[in-house]
């Protein structure tokens, strides 16, 4: 697919549609009669004013579907209390996760690049997500080995990459987003590297607003961090 063929796909118009699945809001059953509960879990206060999640059985009736970005707020909002997070496996089985996660990675410049197999975003469908969920659900998923490259650095020297192949890179993103969610908001403020809307930028701005007193830095390095053990 090329173009935007890849938005087209995103509406539905691209692909082959399983049974039962649908490009749109194909999200996990949720049980939501509050805020808190979700996934076939709900919430029960315990004598000590303690909350936890109870797991319900296949015949609970299902109240309303959510979609990713719904799930991602719950499981946010867990995280900002600092609850307990179950089930989380449940939502690899989730189809809206996958076309989330593929309406942000299709846009880089990497999704054309093939790891040790010339699958890329080109080969990506409605019936390609739901084989990998049906692989997930039977715990018969493996990462596929990485492609690894050399890259020159600027100040001389290579720096090792691995290059996924395509499927692993989606189900990755689900992973990391799944995660993210529930402990970002548990990070210090005062963490600026590798998360969301935080970089040098707002380390700067930290020093400069803050740490009005500060004379000199020490910046360290730790060399070959990532180099192989032996």
């Amino acid at each position: 697919m090329q173009g935007n063929l890849h938005e087209q796909f995103l509406e539905g118009w691209v692909g082959v549609i399983p049974p039962g699945y649908s490009t749109r809001a194909a999200a996990t059953p949720l049980l939501l009669p509050g805020k808190a509960v979700y996934t076939s879990t709900e919430e029960s206060k315990k004598p000590n004013g303690e909350v936890r999640q109870v797991s319900h059985g296949k015949d609970v009736k299902v109240r309303e579907m959510r979609t990713a970005d719904t799930i991602l707020n719950i499981i946010q909002d867990r995280g900002k209390r600092q609850l307990p997070l179950d089930d989380v496996y449940r939502q690899l089985s989730n189809p809206d996760m996958y076309l989330r996660s593929y309406a942000k990675l299709y846009k880089n410049k990497g999704a054309m690049t093939p790891g040790i197999t010339e699958e890329t975003v080109d080969g990506m469908s409605m019936a390609k997500i739901a084989k990998i969920i049906e692989a997930i659900r039977q715990e018969k998923w493996h990462w596929t080995p990485v492609r690894r490259v050399l890259k020159d650095k600027p100040k001389g020297g290579k720096r090792p990459l691995g290059m996924p192949i395509w499927s692993d890179k989606v189900v990755q993103d689900i992973v990391r987003s799944l995660l993210e969610a529930y402990y970002e908001p548990q990070f210090s403020t005062h963490s600026h590297g590798f998360r969301p809307q935080r970089g040098c930028q707002t380390a700067l701005a930290e020093i400069h607003n803050v740490w009005v007193g500060t004379k000199w830095f020490i910046e360290g390095d730790i060399k070959g961090c990532f180099d192989p053990a032996c």
